[in-house]
């Protein structure tokens, strides 16, 4: 385990959490945080584009001249491809962009993302984020005492309207549950701050069905696997 400290709103140590060496502390592995990555941004395109073909354009029924005789070249329709406000050719179309991701896939990227932000000091475990009042000011005033600036990332253990609704205008913060925390947002922030509770869930869920192995051969014995083709 991999122990931190815990600290209140006002920033000071309060505890000390433990980590799972097997979700915090492992080898980032870069090509399955790419491909989950990939992944997440396809399956949230809508994939409702949409373009007319010649025989989808209105109008143009009619041959605009004969075939013959005019000097001019031959055409069928005015709703060609070459014909202004034409059909399109090889245009898009409604479709899916959906990738699978194995669970074991998405498991490992967060896994990796979650190492990576401890590696780089860019998380921090705090006792809960329970606010005196649900005011930008207050969540803004606890935010400067605990030192995190920016885009930041707040995990917590459940649903807590008032914490969200005391974020809701700062700018790149955000406030979600552990079922609401994805990769892109573990990524993209620059802090990520986790309640106890949150670490608990995370540790529980991340870890399931991982084979437990003995302490000090955490880190070496997800290395290997990395490596692996």
């Amino acid at each position: 385990m991999i122990q931190v400290p815990v600290r209140d709103l006002t920033g000071a140590e309060v505890g000390q959490a433990e980590l799972d060496e097997r979700v915090f502390g492992i080898t980032p592995h870069r090509a399955v945080l790419h491909q989950a990555v990939v992944a997440q941004l396809a399956n949230a395109r809508k994939g409702t584009h949409d373009t007319k073909t010649r025989g989808e354009v209105a109008g143009g029924g009619a041959k605009p001249w004969r075939q013959k005789g005019t000097g001019r070249a031959r055409q069928g329709s005015i709703r060609a491809p070459q014909w202004r406000k034409g059909g399109v050719v090889f245009g898009p179309h409604p479709r899916s962009y959906r990738q699978r991701l194995p669970r074991k896939m998405r498991r490992l990227a967060m896994r990796s993302a979650l190492s990576d932000k401890l590696a780089t000091a860019s998380l921090m475990v705090i006792r809960d984020f329970a606010l005196e009042a649900p005011r930008t000011k207050v969540a803004l005033e606890a935010l400067r005492r605990l030192g995190v600036s920016g885009r930041t990332l707040i995990v917590l253990g459940g649903v807590d309207p008032l914490a969200k609704r005391a974020t809701n205008n700062i700018p790149d913060t955000r406030v979600v549950s552990v079922g609401g925390m994805n990769l892109l947002d573990v990524i993209n922030a620059r802090y990520l701050l986790l309640a106890e509770e949150a670490v608990r869930q995370i540790n529980t869920m991340l870890t399931a069905g991982l084979k437990p192995v003995a302490a000090g051969e955490a880190v070496v014995a997800e290395a290997e696997e990395h490596e692996r083709p």
